[in-house]
């Protein structure tokens, strides 16, 4: 699949907002301890994707009823869905300046994934955690999704690279009183 950047501006890939607020004390603390542990950027980019699966959890896997949505917020509580912890990695990346995009799958709801840029190319992430049928690893040579799209049930992969979250990713996040709530309101589209 072709990946299209939706601004053709990679210094876009690089910035900071309200939702991956990159610039945020926790966020800059996060990075700067995984940073120490590394030799380059590629290793970085593994440990700050290992960190968001393993160490932040799926809300709908541990039963947390709290929703987050800025990348600060889901370091803080240490919980969020799909979307929550692909803002968390692409803070963390973009925090060590490598470029990290936003990107959806559509498996029967939107599904969240991170796109981090290496050798002048693309390449998908998922961070959402694993567990049993789910092992989602980081990966330059071949992805290693936790989801494959079955397009027999009208799943398929979106290919554009967002610098913000979707809207209607962000309004659903938003708006949601707890999980439950979310769960009833995830987009099904973009």
């Amino acid at each position: 699949m072709q990946l299209i950047q939706e601004n053709p501006d990679l210094s876009a890939y690089l910035a900071a907002d309200e939702v991956i607020d990159h610039h945020h004390p926790l966020v800059r603390e996060v990075s700067a301890r995984l940073a120490a542990d590394v030799r380059d950027s590629y290793e970085y980019a593994r440990a700050a994707f290992e960190y968001v699966r393993d160490r932040v959890t799926h809300s709908q896997d541990a039963d947390d009823p709290r929703v987050t949505w800025r990348a600060s917020d889901v370091l803080k509580l240490g919980t969020g869905i799909c979307y929550a912890k692909a803002h968390a990695l692409a803070a963390l990346l973009r925090a060590e300046d490598i470029p990290a995009a936003l990107c959806y799958q559509r498996l029967g709801v939107v599904h969240g994934l991170v796109a981090v840029r290496f050798h002048g190319a693309w390449h998908r992430q998922d961070p959402r955690g694993n567990k049993p049928g789910v092992d989602a690893r980081f990966s330059l040579d071949g992805e290693r999704l936790a989801f494959t799209p079955d397009p027999s049930r009208g799943e398929t992969d979106h290919p554009v690279l967002y610098a913000a979250p979707h809207p209607a990713v962000l309004s659903a996040l938003r708006e949601a009183t707890d999980r439950a709530h979310l769960w009833r309101t995830l987009p099904t589209a973009l």
